[in-house]
């Protein structure tokens, strides 16, 4: 199959571009950053140059394509001039063009947990509004992935470690938190990609369930701090946190309503009547190595 890859050569596109080209499938890559050619080459990829925010570019790129795989780059949340949800439509209307005029008929779409929600959501709302203007498309297939918490944004409370001794925030804690490897993200669209559907589908992927409690204390464990501590603060307090280290506040109240709705349920409430049957192969103890090398690091 001749497949398209966005989102450069991140977290969970090295690894899929990797397993796609490994099976045999011609697979091109696109990135913003000339200096990523060379490196998607040696990985057997081709390189596309542009940027997503160019609808003429993706339509050019997908045509001719069997498969694309979608994503929203992460954006910046402390440039205090980004309009998040300004650039995240202008992404989603995007691709919805570049799929219907190209004529690409197999598309993966990585959403998020809480997708499903029309409000209270916070940040994750974008998701919900791409899943419907996506869902609009007609002679396409589409899989709309939905990953749970990332290990790696755990890398975010390293400096509160560091200077605070504890992980503060306003969720976790005595409850569960879905967890979700990168890796385990990128095996399960490959395995989607590559699989005939017709219509729309959502598919849940995770790792592994980990009250805050737990997941504090393994990081701990591989950081040399056994007992390390998961406190449960108020929304308020958690907002002032993410204000004080400089993040645009619009977007610090985005994170801060997503985190209270993973606290309450809310968010989670889909993926838990539709969770995946087969959790995947990466554990929260195999991250905490990384985790532990990113904080020795800093």
């Amino acid at each position: 199959m001749k497949i398209i890859i966005t989102g450069s050569l991140g977290n969970i596109s090295k690894p899929l571009a990797q397993e796609l080209v490994q099976k045999g499938h011609q697979v091109t890559v696109i990135s913003s950053n000339t200096e990523k050619q060379a490196e998607i080459e040696i990985l057997a990829a081709s390189a596309a140059i542009g940027s997503v925010e160019d609808a003429a570019f993706l339509t050019k790129t997908f045509t001719g394509a069997d498969a694309v795989y979608c994503m929203v780059p992460r954006a910046n949340y402390f440039d205090p001039n980004l309009d998040l949800d300004a650039f995240t439509r202008t992404i989603g209307n995007n691709y919805a063009e570049a799929i219907q005029k190209s004529g690409v008929k197999r598309v993966v779409f990585l959403s998020s947990i809480g997708a499903h929600l029309e409000k209270n959501s916070g940040i994750i709302l974008r998701y919900h509004e791409i899943e419907a203007v996506l869902n609009k498309l007609t002679d396409v297939a589409i899989t709309f992935m939905r990953p749970t918490s990332f290990f790696y944004n755990l890398e975010a409370y390293i400096p509160q470690i560091k200077f605070q001794g504890v992980i503060a925030t306003n969720y976790g804690a005595e409850k569960t938190i879905p967890f979700v490897s990168p890796l385990d993200i990128a095996s399960a669209i490959a395995e989607e990609i590559t699989t005939p559907l017709n219509g729309k589908k959502v598919r849940y992927v995770a790792s592994e369930e980990l009250t805050g409690n737990e997941t504090a204390r393994i990081l701990g464990t591989a950081i040399g701090k056994p007992d390390l501590k998961w406190v449960l603060i108020s929304d308020e307090e958690a907002l002032n946190g993410l204000v004080n280290v400089g993040m645009q506040p619009k977007i610090a109240a985005g994170l801060i309503e997503m985190y209270a709705g993973l606290y309450n349920g809310l968010l989670g409430e889909d993926y838990y009547q539709n969770r995946p049957a087969i959790m995947g192969k990466t554990k929260l103890a195999d991250y905490a190595k990384e985790f532990a090398s990113f904080y020795n690091q800093k």
